[in-house]
């Protein structure tokens, strides 16, 4: 996760196309106009940010392995191509799970350059489950209502309010989705996503997935090798981690990220007045933290609270300024307005995150196994807030309803893969939600792949988010299947962006494209 771009590369390149760039055999172009998308009935519902975008739904086996059987809803959308030259579908993933895929087919086509977007009808799609998809699910309505037990079980009176939600909000979704949730899994989405295929008409997909989407995407290449065209993959999951492991291995990440936060606070002490040391603003942090648990600031932020606020920061530097703000305002001048104006902001859990929740658990929870005996947990998760503490009980909690699942677990799948074209993988070397080595695993996974590294990022989702270095490869990969081909362990390295200034405006500071992005990939996955 430390290394540095001498180690990740052999030649430590910086600029894109420094590299040699070797073409990818990943198909010809497909005749001037798309096939036929049987039984797609597209209707216009663009936007003022996305006036060309379509969508459409399409009904899919519930239970694929009983095609005749009950029937679900997905929900689609295109940008579709307006090129001489048609490349076949991109479908869009903006990971989770949960995340609704929708927006983001126009946020990627208007976001790629022209020439490339305008070969592919960009195909956004809400999984089984999720938003316009029906049902969509929504296990416990107000779980994460405020202001909610604090997250560190210092107690067995605070250890079994938090376990009594977490089997609350299991028993809920067994009640509610008996009949649903042993199909709300990452294979039955991966199927999905096939039925999609075929319902365009298209004998291949190519398809650009973040975060979660890196192993949906990967799933889906297991399953159908022949079906690949191209394949991109944006902070990628670390496969042989999923679930449990997976986020035991975040917190240490996350805990990271906090610190470079508060080291990024620590340069603006004009700015924040909180000092120029990261450790006494750490310490700062936490008394706050105390303050809140025991008199929730307005009402509303609690410990648990304050957490989800700042969880947001892991996952994209663009929100450390207001967060900076509101932490500054609180502990200097005892305001706890801006404290609850940023938790509504970037912490508070409406509908559409509620409907992610129960579906991010549902599939997560089905995926592979957890431990269903809670003294394991508690032991984990003990020997890990001993050396990160920022997020650990907090992410124990959010998961911890796959203790009590209802549904029987999967299996995990081995994405191993032999059998596709080039697919080009990308990965900041201090990303959080899916640390660096999960971008190094599948890089050796799927053999003839090739690996970018943003040396020196930390956030999730660096694609499309203002890097003119990353985004020249994945413009060459979709123009014509340039991948690069490096001599370390990774293929080519970026330079990352620097981080954000205190705010200016407001105004000026939400307006980037990196913001847009991180807006539609949500958190948590």
């Amino acid at each position: 996760m430390r290394q540095r771009a001498a180690v990740l590369c052999g030649a430590a390149v910086i600029a894109a196309g420094a590299v040699t760039a070797v073409p990818a055999d990943a198909g010809a172009p497909l005749p001037a106009s798309a096939p036929r998308a049987a039984g797609i009935d597209w209707k216009k519902c663009g936007t003022d940010d996305y006036p060309t975008l379509q969508c459409a739904s399409l009904t899919v086996p519930l239970d694929h392995s009983r095609p005749d059987g009950e029937r679900i809803t997905l929900a689609l959308s295109r940008v579709p191509h307006t090129a001489t030259t048609y490349q076949g579908p991109l479908l869009v993933n903006p990971g989770g799970p949960g995340g609704s895929g929708l927006t983001l087919a126009g946020f990627v086509a208007s976001s790629l350059p022209k020439g490339v977007a305008a070969q592919y009808d960009v195909i956004g799609f809400d999984p089984r489950g999720v938003g316009s998809s029906q049902p969509a699910l929504d296990c416990r309505p107000g779980h994460f209502a405020p202001v909610r037990p604090d997250t560190l079980p210092a107690s067995p009176a605070v250890e079994q309010a938090n376990l009594a939600r977490a089997k609350s909000f299991a028993q809920a979704c067994g009640r509610r989705y008996a009949d649903l949730l042993p199909h709300i899994d990452t294979v039955d989405a991966v199927r999905d996503m096939d039925a999609i295929r075929g319902a365009l008409g298209s004998e291949k997909i190519n398809y650009f997935g973040y975060s979660y989407g890196t192993y949906l995407g990967a799933v889906y290449a297991k399953l159908y090798p022949e079906r690949v065209r191209r394949l991109v993959l944006d902070s990628v999951v670390d496969p042989q981690e999923v679930w449990y492991d997976a986020n035991l291995g975040q917190d240490h990440a996350f805990d990271d990220r906090h610190r470079a936060f508060m080291a990024w606070i620590a340069k603006y002490d004009t700015v924040y007045g909180l000092g120029t040391d990261p450790e006494r603003i750490e310490a700062a942090w936490y008394a706050m933290r105390t303050a809140v648990a025991k008199d929730p600031a307005g009402g509303r932020v609690g410990a648990a609270e304050l957490e989800d606020t700042f969880l947001p920061g892991g996952y994209y530097n663009g929100y450390w300024p207001y967060l900076a703000e509101a932490f500054a305002a609180y502990v200097n001048d005892g305001n706890a307005a801006p404290l609850v104006e940023a938790y509504e902001d970037f912490g508070a859990v409406d509908a559409a995150g509620e409907n992610g929740y129960s579906v991010y658990t549902s599939v997560q929870c089905r995926d592979a196994g957890w431990p269903r005996d809670w003294d394991q947990w508690r032991e984990d998760n003990w020997d890990v807030y001993a050396k990160a503490p920022f997020m650990t009980w907090n992410n124990a909690w959010y998961n911890a309803p796959c203790a009590f699942w209802p549904t029987a677990p999967g299996q995990a799948v081995d994405v191993t893969n032999r059998r596709l074209p080039p697919v080009l993988l990308f990965q900041a070397t201090g990303d959080a939600a899916t640390p660096y080595e999960g971008g190094v695993t599948v890089h050796r996974l799927l053999r003839g792949s090739s690996l970018v590294v943003e040396e020196g990022g930390g956030n999730h989702g660096i694609t499309l988010s203002g890097n003119a270095c990353l985004d020249a490869h994945l413009a060459a990969y979709l123009a014509d299947g340039t991948v690069p081909r490096g001599d370390g362990e990774a293929d080519a390295v970026c330079a990352t962006l620097p981080d954000p200034e205190p705010l200016q405006s407001k105004a000026a500071s939400t307006s980037s494209r990196g913001s847009t992005l991180h807006s539609l990939l949500g958190f948590r996955g």
